[in-house]
């Protein structure tokens, strides 16, 4: 019964083949495209910016479909059983969490370049990250900071909302189960609790959305590359067959997914 209020608006196509789609696009595409762009010493910057918007408007497709979705799974979104163990300790309410996009951000403002001996793609490469973020103007700490400090007013604000709603749900079930001594109509107890579990999810994806094109907004092109770059290489990295096999023999041996998730540093509070 609770399955099937859940499921009540979803189609008959599930997100997460539309999400395979997009992740092979991502990787067999437009990561390649913009790798390509940057294998130069001195990049194009039209064509550089291009494949940038190219794969932002991909980003952006995907949180699209996310609130597309959410009308017809926003719960099996919330809880995505068919993520990977890998992913599942990154996710924040149904996706990656926000504070990855800043943190991101910050590895690049940060990075002393002291990795830059290693071999000479390497030291190409990081060249060229050493020049895009060197001498970088106060203007786009402030924004960083500035996002930073949004997360730390919206991110508790969701959550609570998620919990209210979640300790709603035990609640109507509770009352509605007694008074209807066993034959509870389980959706018109929890229809608007549904509704909110939405508008949770919504507000949550609307974050992630908003944090990202702030982000590029406030790079410039060469900077905007690299890190969308990283980025992608953050969300295809996760579906690595090898990767993938590699966590699970150490899993056997004790190791616990929940490792991998303390390498998000999440802002402290002021």
């Amino acid at each position: 019964m609770m399955k099937a209020l859940f499921n009540r608006w979803r189609t008959s196509r599930p997100f997460k083949d539309f999400y395979t789609e997009w992740i092979t696009s991502l990787k067999s595409t437009l990561l390649p495209l913009l790798r390509r762009s940057l294998s130069s010493s001195s990049p194009d910057l039209l064509i550089l910016s291009t494949h940038v918007d190219l794969l932002h408007s991909h980003f952006h497709s995907y949180f699209t479909a996310l609130d597309r979705a959410s009308n017809n799974e926003a719960t099996h979104l919330l809880f995505p059983d068919w993520r990977n163990p890998l992913e599942k300790p990154f996710l924040w309410l149904g996706d990656f969490h926000p504070y990855i996009f800043t943190n991101l951000l910050r590895s690049f403002l940060e990075d002393d370049d002291s990795d830059a001996n290693d071999d000479g793609q390497a030291v190409e490469f990081r060249g060229k990250v050493c020049n895009a973020w060197r001498n970088v103007d106060c203007s786009l700490w402030h924004n960083v900071e500035q996002m930073e400090c949004g997360l730390r007013l919206m991110v508790p604000s969701i959550v609570a909302r998620h919990k209210d709603a979640q300790a709603a749900v035990v609640d109507k079930l509770a009352v509605g189960w007694r008074r209807e001594r066993g034959e509870l109509k389980v959706g018109e107890v929890l229809g608007d609790v549904v509704d909110e579990l939405n508008r949770v999810f919504l507000d949550a994806n609307r974050l992630r959305r908003s944090v990202l094109g702030d982000i590029i907004g406030a790079l410039n092109v060469l900077q905007a590359a690299l890190f969308l770059e990283r980025l992608a290489q953050f969300y295809v990295g996760f579906c690595d067959a090898e990767l993938l096999a590699e966590f699970r023999k150490a899993s056997v041996k004790g190791f616990s997914s929940s490792h991998f998730a303390g390498s998000i540093n999440y802002p402290k509070r002021e």
